[in-house]
């Protein structure tokens, strides 16, 4: 079995505040073995629910969000202001989608959202962590 660091995609379910779990399949690149980031547009369903709770999960997925992996239990929140810290997730992005990340950030650029985005810190939780 692949390394989730190694997968292409990962499928991120966070929660309504009804409680309804919701996943969507994202693009992330690992800064670590437990540290992942994501980005989407600023208004996107998860950003809003990411905004009241930080409780996620993440796996393994293709494309689409077919489940490729087992759920690991996360906790997720926005990177607004630290700036190194965004610059090092958009560079993780890079080097690991390469010809896909400059596409999309040049329709990004071209449509106006290119500043419309929001960077997403995943954490996974280890059993132990306090």
């Amino acid at each position: 079995m692949k390394s989730l660091t190694d997968a292409r995609y990962i499928s991120l379910a966070t929660w309504r505040r009804s409680g309804k779990e919701v996943q969507t399949p994202v693009w992330f690149a690992a800064a670590s073995e437990k540290t992942f980031f994501s980005f989407s547009a600023a208004g996107a369903g998860k950003v809003k629910r990411l905004r009241n709770s930080s409780r996620a999960r993440i796996a393994s997925c293709d494309a689409r969000g077919g489940n490729l992996g087992e759920w690991l239990e996360a906790k997720a929140c926005l990177v607004n202001d630290d700036q190194v810290e965004i610059t090092l997730a958009y560079s993780l992005l890079m080097e690991k989608y390469g010809i896909q990340m400059v596409l999309t950030n040049l329709m990004s650029w071209l449509s106006g959202r290119i500043n419309n985005r929001v960077v997403i810190r995943i954490e996974l939780e280890v059993d132990g962590d306090p």
